[in-house]
């Protein structure tokens, strides 16, 4: 079967880019590492001995990261609702955040432990109609919002991708709300035509 011209373009150009190249030649399992690595570098997220929840996290990029700058120090939860290879030092949990089983799950894993970081990568299956993405992405980084705000200690930060869109302005608003400082963040490594960005929240409140 012949592959679509829009497909065929996405493969050149994934090939063809430069941080895919750099994650394979350093070992990393995502070029969305030098996303997270700008990230925590510029706005000083990661501390020894952290806690640390990844939502989204497969194929694992970020986790892997976090695992590395935290040393032996620290715990990693990671959750996707696909499969992920094992990585040594993250309890990883399959399974879909929108259920609560899941969160039960994600809970235990804590094992009531209260979380100094939370990172939220996660992104509905396109299906290509803009309103119902936007609802289904607006739904899921709400539940990350609701997950931080019980889970994370006074102080603590939450990093959340967000897409441009219906309920964006509204999210920022009770963003703001609820920590004392957030900063829009589109790093180097998001490809330019997609309107992904990430919230970065400091400070709980």
């Amino acid at each position: 079967m012949a592959r679509s011209k829009s497909s065929a373009r996405w493969l050149k150009e994934h090939f063809s880019d430069p941080f895919v190249k750099r994650a394979q030649s350093e070992g990393w399992r995502s070029r969305a590492v030098f996303k997270l690595e700008e990230l925590i570098e510029r706005d000083r997220l990661l501390r020894p001995g952290m806690t640390v929840v990844d939502l989204g996290a497969a194929p694992g990029g970020w986790s892997q990261m976090v695992r590395e700058r935290l040393g032996d120090a620290g715990r990693i939860v990671a959750l996707d609702i696909l499969p992920m290879q094992g990585i040594a030092g993250v309890t990883f949990i399959e399974g879909d955040f929108r259920e609560d089983t899941v969160l039960e799950q994600l809970e235990a894993a804590l094992g009531g432990a209260q979380v100094d970081l939370v990172l939220s990568d996660m992104a509905p299956n396109i299906s290509g109609v803009e309103d119902a993405d936007q609802a289904r992405a607006m739904h899921l980084v709400e539940l990350a919002q609701e997950f931080a705000a019980v889970h994370l200690k006074p102080g603590g930060a939450f990093v959340v991708k967000l897409f441009q869109g219906r309920g964006f302005d509204e999210y920022l608003k009770n963003l703001r709300k609820a920590y004392e400082r957030v900063s829009m963040r589109k790093p180097k490594a998001s490809r330019a035509r997609s309107s992904e960005a990430y919230a970065i929240a400091t400070g709980k409140r």
